[in-house]
């Protein structure tokens, strides 16, 4: 294995003016250094151990389960309630008021007055409130297709159809896992030193991963209860076949722009990976053949991966055509040349579709763990110290730093209407994120600073009346509506990653290119769009559950076996 000590990294990382442009960041797909692989990875190398103290569910699947992970220092509880649903009141939507399960991570072990105190406000969820003992919040909806299905083939004595769980792939989707204070949850501030939780997202990564758990043992108990002389159980392998499912909007479209230094971090820890990887002078035979096989593995993850949205079909289509010509590269020698994986990534870029160059980056990491995992601990973010305005910056300064940072925004033709189309504003209903049309609603008096090309170009507009020797502190003492692009330029002249290089209020905007790039470093699989605003993923599909854990490998889950025998 190749060790991180062994190697001086010579090849550079990619330029930002290539890595964020939307098109190639709503083509990232996960990779060793997302936020579910390095969750089990810590639980398996720390020893975390995991209880059932509660499960209290009747034959309608109504009750209270709980699950405890229990670590080197703490421990963590999911608090889960099963509600029985009608089917008329099951919605995706975020203002949807009830669902089949909600969930709730606890800090610690919860009591029984613990207990009775969250039932009477997780339900609710935004009607309720939760305290400091919780750090998540979540709720989740039965899949129409494959729950009740799944029940009435384990009463029945027989095993779910494996093409139909591949089809499907989840037996509940989340509409929302939230955190950092949201309903009174914990700050994120409170958790910050706790080497467990240490990237990013951690507590949210675990709960959906204790979900999961309790939406396959929920399955199996309502079919014992329906049938107790003939159910069965799911068999290991076809289990692990079933991931939790998400519904993921608008709402999250903004995050990444809100929080340019956690971009940059993200981003430059797999660009980092990456260059590392290319500056290998050889790949060895047995990484070689790991290769291959990952290549295979992640081909056939494509032929499982449904989507209804034509861009996405388009995408898959040119995808299995990038993963056909990628074998046929490698079978006649394509690592078997100097710096073989800074040859293939040049192949690629003049060879594959951009999923394909970017599903590629992603397999490329696999057999290098040693040399890349140590980049998680420099994923998460501290942006308070950052925000400070550095007001003793020359005009010269800062008109150079949006020169090189924003020079395509400084090229666009913000006259036109297409250009400035869109607008990011907030509902008043719900407080959500929400994308209007500038110019056939009423809603530019409403408009939040989501637009960093625009503004960037219309501060270099009045920079250049001002004298270069003059300061940035003197600047804004007139102009203080650029005070918001001065700080995010300032911020990108530190973090080459942190700023996106497009137009996010054009009128072809594609706002899932904003969510594919988040859910890929929480480590999504099999993005389905369900409009240009909204997308379906899929979230531990084939990771080991919490009683196998300490017994498998925790980190070879992420593409699908060649042979699973799961019938």
């Amino acid at each position: 294995m190749t060790k991180l000590a062994e190697h001086h990294f010579k090849v550079e990382r990619r330029s930002p003016k290539v890595v964020m442009r939307l098109k190639r960041m709503g083509s990232f797909h996960q990779c060793r250094l997302s936020f579910m692989r390095t969750l089990l990875r810590r639980l398996k190398r720390d020893g975390w151990c995991f209880e059932r103290p509660v499960f209290s569910i009747d034959e309608t699947g109504t009750g209270v389960a709980v699950y405890s992970g229990i670590g080197p220092e703490r421990t963590y509880s999911l608090v889960c309630f099963a509600h029985d649903l009608p089917a008329d009141q099951r919605s995706d939507r975020v203002i949807a008021e009830a669902w089949d399960a909600t969930f709730t991570l606890f800090d610690g072990t919860p009591d029984t007055d613990d207990i009775a105190r969250l039932s009477k406000n997780v339900p609710k969820q935004e009607a309720g409130r939760i305290s400091q003992s919780e750090l998540t919040l979540a709720r989740a909806n039965r899949s129409v297709r494959l729950f009740d299905y799944v029940v009435e083939r384990l009463a029945s004595g027989s095993q779910p159809d494996p093409e139909m769980v591949t089809d499907v792939g989840y037996l509940m989707r989340t509409t929302a896992v939230y955190g950092s204070g949201k309903f009174g949850a914990a700050d994120r501030e409170t958790l910050a030193d706790r080497a467990e939780f240490s990237g990013a997202f951690q507590p949210e990564m675990l709960s959906v991963y204790l979900i999961r758990a309790f939406v396959l043992d929920l399955v199996e108990h309502l079919a014992k209860l329906r049938a107790p002389e003939t159910a069965v159980t799911i068999t290991p392998a076809l289990r692990r076949r079933f991931g939790v499912g998400n519904s993921t909007g608008l709402g999250m479209a903004p995050f990444i722009v809100n929080h340019p230094v956690l971009l940059n971090n993200w981003i430059n820890a797999r660009e980092e990976a990456l260059a590392r990887v290319c500056s290998l002078s050889k790949a060895t035979l047995q990484e070689q053949s790991t290769f291959r096989e990952l290549v295979k593995r992640a081909s056939k993850n494509v032929d499982e991966w449904r989507s209804a949205h034509p861009v996405q079909i388009q995408k898959l289509h040119d995808l299995k055509a990038d993963m056909e010509m990628l074998d046929q590269h490698l079978s006649k020698g394509g690592l078997s040349r100097e710096q073989p994986w800074s040859a293939l990534c040049n192949w690629a870029e003049e060879t594959l579709s951009v999923e394909g160059q970017e599903y590629l980056i992603s397999l490329m990491l696999e057999p290098y763990g040693a040399i890349v995992d140590d980049l998680v601990e420099t994923m998460g973010a501290d942006e308070t110290s950052v925000f400070a305005i550095r007001g003793g910056m020359s005009i010269e300064r800062l008109k150079s730093i949006l020169e090189t940072t924003y020079d395509w925004a400084l090229k666009t033709d913000w006259r036109n209407a297409a250009c400035r189309a869109r607008v990011w504003y907030v509902s008043e209903e719900k407080l959500e994120p929400r994308l209007g049309e500038r110019f056939a609603e009423p809603v530019e008096p409403y408009e939040q600073p989501l637009a960093p090309g625009r503004d960037a170009a219309n501060l270099y507009q009045d920079l250049r009346e001002w004298n270069g020797n003059e300061t940035v502190a003197e600047f804004l003492a007139q102009h203080v509506e650029h005070r918001h692009i001065v700080r995010r330029a300032q911020i990108a002249d530190r973090f080459p990653y942190a700023e996106i290089r497009d137009n996010t209020i054009a009128s072809d905007l594609m706002p899932i290119d904003l969510l594919r790039c988040k859910l890929s470093f929480f480590g999504a699989t099999h993005f389905d769009p369900r409009s240009d605003r909204w997308v379906r993923i899929n979230m531990f599909r084939d990771a080991p559950f919490p009683n196998e854990l300490a017994d498998v490998d925790e980190d070879n889950w992420s593409y699908p076996q060649l042979e699973e025998g799961i019938a």
